[in-house]
Formats: structure tokens, sequence, C-alpha cells
């Protein structure tokens, strides 16, 4: 899972290089995670005499990212090493996707042997969506929720299908090797049925790898290349499509590749646009351009620069017209606009695509601006506040998603550092008067209102603690408070 930052790193890491007809760029970027977790894979030209074949992928890794590191430096090796048939001839086309099976396989039961996997002190897992292109095939592997998908003439020909829990072929899996799907996820904590890693969801005495709780098996699709057709290939990890879908992102690529021909600004526009669309979670995204991508186009800038130059208008407007009421906000000026029909916002990016542009045009305008809810700055009490905030909605997220053994440790242990983080920055109020008013209080410390749609959701969806559970916490409630020294780290 991870927790959240108080705010989003959005440093991203980039590259791109080309060769064999075509040209690639990628981006990755942490966003609100705690720990970057996800990896990738970028080669034109293969070994073994395998010249004009070229290979990508993105892993993205969980509870960890040995796995991921490990399979965006190996997983090609061993699946070239599973087979002697790799060939761009229709005979081998088997042959190929035998080799990728194993491969997967065969990286599966090697990683199982590192010492820090096998003991438990990693408990890593990753999902892997990868592309291999021989000269005649593209070859599609998905192992998880990452996801590829393939533009052809304009429009989405091919994606892959996400490997999660509640689908019936993976639940029938999982319940015939002795677990269940509960909130969604394998024994109601891994979100994911397929991954490399993740050796605590495989151990199950007389099953194959294959039948396990959590399979390490490939799903593998091949498509005859069409090269007067073939436009573009995107691999995304789950980051991407939380907030996009495959329609909206291959017209928002489309867009892009119209008024942009570098590539890691393009995928840099896309990470951007999916974390001012709501994405929480690390994003990656490898683009692979065929010869047939769309070019820019002279009309396409201009209009691309006519819209640039209405949003800067509109937000000088709005700033013109505040009077009385104070300068807006930045997110006040996002929410005006988006109530507004604007013209010819890119497609499958829509308004959040812009937000550079709206920034900069109020950046400049109002020099003078205080850091809004949006931003990351504001007094040092707001940051603690905020802090504190985040800490304990992210216990409740985790509350939900593991109900079961130490949710209740978990829990506690957030209330007592948003109640000790809170003390720090002024003293205690009196105590009230009765204890109805003190229930009273203790509950609106421990749910604050909550401004994140995500977390929101979550909270939701939370089941009802068992009576028992509220008995117990209230007994603790009248316990004094531990140190938060010997608490250990959320």
């Amino acid at each position: 899972m991870g927790a959240f930052l108080d705010k989003p790193k959005t440093e991203k890491h980039n590259a791109h290089g080309g060769g064999n007809g075509l040209r690639y760029g990628l981006s990755s970027m942490q966003g609100w995670r705690v720990e970057m977790e996800d990896a990738h894979t970028s080669l034109v030209g293969l070994p073994h005499g395998l010249d004009d074949w070229s290979f990508f992928g993105v892993y993205d890794g969980h509870a960890g990212s040995r796995v991921a590191n490990y399979c965006s430096k190996h997983l090609l090796e061993h699946i070239i090493s599973s087979s002697e048939d790799f060939g761009p001839g229709p005979a081998d086309v088997e042959g190929v996707k035998v080799g990728i099976r194993s491969g997967f396989l065969k990286i599966d039961e090697y990683m199982r042997n590192f010492t820090d996997l096998r003991n438990g002190m990693d408990r890593s897992g990753s999902t892997a969506v990868a592309v291999l292109l021989s000269p005649d095939h593209l070859y599609f592997i998905n192992c998880g929720d990452s996801r590829a998908m393939l533009c052809r003439a304009g429009q989405v020909r091919f994606s892959t299908q996400d490997h999660k829990p509640c689908n019936p072929l993976e639940r029938e899996r999982i319940q015939n090797a002795g677990g269940s799907v509960m909130i969604q996820r394998v024994n109601g904590s891994l979100a994911v049925s397929r991954a490399l890693g993740d050796y605590d969801y495989k151990c199950v005495d007389g099953k194959g790898p294959t039948e396990q709780l959590v399979s390490p098996e490939p799903e593998v699709f091949e498509i005859a290349r069409a090269t007067d057709e073939d436009e573009f290939v995107v691999l995304a990890c789950d980051g991407i499509w939380d907030v996009m879908s495959n329609e909206e992102l291959c017209e928002f690529v489309r867009s892009r590749l119209e008024v942009c021909d570098d590539l890691e600004k393009v995928c840099n526009t896309v990470v951007d646009t999916c974390l001012h669309k709501g994405s929480r979670d690390n994003m990656s995204v490898v683009l692979v351009c065929l010869p047939n991508a769309p070019k820019v186009s002279e009309e396409a800038l201009k209009r691309e620069a006519e819209l640039d130059k209405f949003l800067e208008s509109r937000v000088e407007d709005l700033l013109e017209k505040s009077g009385d009421e104070g300068i807006p906000t930045m997110a006040h000026i996002m929410h005006h606009l988006a109530k507004e029909s604007l013209p010819n916002l890119p497609a499958g990016g829509g308004l959040a695509s812009k937000r550079t542009v709206i920034e900069a045009a109020y950046n400049r305008l109002n020099p003078q601006r205080e850091e809004d809810e949006d931003g990351a700055g504001g007094s040092d009490e707001d940051s603690s506040r905020v802090s504190a905030a985040a800490h304990l909605l992210e216990a409740l997220r985790q509350f939900r998603l593991s109900h079961r053994g130490e949710y209740r440790h978990v829990l506690e242990e957030a209330l007592v550092s948003y109640r000790t983080s809170g003390s720090a920055r002024s003293p205690p109020p009196p105590p009230p008067p009765s204890s109805s008013s003190s229930s009273s209080s203790s509950s609106a410390a421990a749910c604050p209102t909550n401004t994140e749609g995500e977390e929101d959701e979550n909270m939701t969806r939370s089941p009802p603690p068992s009576p028992a559970s509220e008995e117990s916490s209230e007994e603790e409630q009248q316990k004094p408070l531990p140190e938060a020294s010997d608490q250990p780290t959320a």
C-alpha cells in the first residue's frame, strides 16, 4: 500500500531513444506516495541476434521495490533464454509466446531464492506489463493491473486486461487454492491476482506455480503489425489508468503528438495531467511511437496557442473581478474555469492538462500570492496539522483495507500520533464537564473533515466496528497516552 506524503514529489525521471523504425520516450514520478516503487525497461535491439527486435516494460512494485527493480534488469534475459524459437516468421509465433510464459515462471522461481525474499525480510511484489516488437508482430505481455494499449488508425485497437481478484477466473483460482476475495482483494489484502514476487501468497502445498493465490503467469497476446496504421503503444502502471480510460489516453497522446515531437515532454504531460486529475499513486508511462504516429501539425499548434492565450486572459479577468472578496486562490480559479465551456481543450486531458498554463498565468499576475490549499506552502502550524491529518487518513484507509489482525494497533497508534502532535502545538483545553461531551470531542478529533475524494470514498466503505471493539476503544481512551517517542513509526 504505502502511506501518502503531505505534498507530491513531482520530480521526474526521463529517457528517450530510437531505432528499428520506432522512437520512444518515458516518464516516471513518485507523486503522493512515500516511496517510488515503479521501474521500467527500454531496449531497442535485443541480444542473441535479435537486432531488429525491441522490448519495453513497466513494473509497478508494491510493499517495496526489490522485485520491480530486479525484473526491470533481468526479465528479458529470462524470457530469451527460455526458448530457442524466437524468430520473425509466422511459424515462430507460438514458440515466442511459450518462451515469454516460461521466462516469467523462471524469474519468479529464481527470485524466490533471494535471501531477503525467502526469509520474509522483503515481501515485495510487482506487476509487469511489456511489449515485445518483432519486425512482423507485437507481443503484448501482462501480469497484474498495469496495462498496455495499442493505438491503430486513431483508435484503441487493443489493450491488455487487468488481473483483479474479482475477475471470475481469478476468483476461481484463488478459492481453489484455499483463499478468498474480500473487499476486492486476495484474502482482503492484495489488490492484484497475478504478480511476480509476493511469495506469502505462493506457498499452498499441492498447487503448482500457476495455481497459487497469486499467479506469476502472464497473459500473452500476439498481433500482426500494420505498418500503415499502427501509431503508438502506451505502457503504464495503474497510477495512470486510475484516472484515464484507454480511449481518453489514446486521444490525449494523439493530441499532444500533434503539438510536440519531444516524446519525453509528451510523457511528462501525461503524468502531470494524471496528477491533476487526482492520481495518488506512483506513475510511470512509456510511449513507443511507430512510423505512422501523428506528426506535429501547424493547425494544431495554432489551436494550442489560441487556447493558451484564451486561458491566460480568463485568469486575468477572474483576478481583476475579485473586488472586495479578495484575490481568489488557484483552486477557486480552477473551479470557476471547470464550470465554463472552454473551446479546444485537449481531448482526453481536459482542463487538467492545462493546469500548468493556468498556474503560470496566475503566478505572473499575482506575484504576492499566498500558497492556497492546493499548494505546498503555508505556516509550520498548518503544515503540521495537514501532516497529522494525512497520517490519520492513511491509518483509516489501512483500517478499511486490512480490517483483520493488527488493525486496532494501527488505528490506535495513528490516534496517539494525532493527539500528541496537537498537544505539541498548544496546551490541551480544560476537560469538558460531562462524559458525553468528552465522547463527542474524541469523535471529532478522530474524524476530521475530509477533503480528499479518494480517502472519503474509502472511509465511507469502512465496515462498522464490532461492539467489542467499540468497548475496547472507550477503555483505551481512559488510559494515559504513551510518549510519542515510544511509538513505532507509522
